[in-house]
């Protein structure tokens, strides 16, 4: 009997990480994967260092397109060279979705 009841606390803590891990956001404090999500940006085809998914709710970040380098949260000023950061816009599995405002 203790082995059952052993076996159930395992189960339902590995349930309750793989829960939190799931329901870990991608952007925290305006950074993923380290890198602030602000500043110069490039748009690529291939090898980003973001695939980013445009949707109108549920975003896990609001991006405004800017004329000038800005550090603002969000503030995307979109460039060819010398880039902070690249992304790649997909229609699926993106490493996070961003909202335009």
């Amino acid at each position: 009997m203790k082995k059952t009841g052993y076996f159930y606390a395992i189960a339902i803590s590995c349930i309750i990480i793989a829960v939190s891990f799931a329901a870990a956001k991608p952007v925290r404090d305006c950074r993923c994967n380290g890198i602030h999500l602000s500043g110069r940006v490039k748009e690529v085809n291939s090898h980003a260092d973001f695939k980013v998914q445009v949707v109108n709710s549920h975003a896990d970040i609001e991006v405004q397109k800017v004329k000038h380098h800005s550090n603002r949260c969000g503030d995307w000023y979109f460039v060819d060279t010398h880039a902070n950061f690249t992304v790649q816009f997909v229609n699926s599995h993106a490493d996070f979705k961003i909202k335009i405002r």
